[in-house]
């Protein structure tokens, strides 16, 4: 669905958990994420330092939809 929004002029942001997926799907600007449950979050840390980590995906996520790119893109 990423290739889809793209082509007609959406900036998209792929974020998974498995790379690989979004890479064979061609998703251009890919930012991995935590794990298939719990994506952008962690349940095993405290509630701030999950805040902090959700904080840094987004901030990641939001880099991915500003930078230029040529080719498929994995912003780790």
């Amino acid at each position: 669905m990423t290739k889809e929004m793209e082509k007609v002029g959406l900036t998209v942001v792929h974020a998974c958990s498995i790379v690989s997926i979004s890479k064979t799907v061609g998703a251009n600007r890919i930012v991995p994420t935590i794990a298939i449950p719990h994506p952008f979050g962690d349940p095993g840390k405290s509630p701030l330092e999950e805040k902090t980590l959700r904080k840094k995906l987004v901030e990641k996520a939001l880099k991915a939809l500003t930078t230029h790119i040529d080719s498929q893109t994995i912003f780790a």
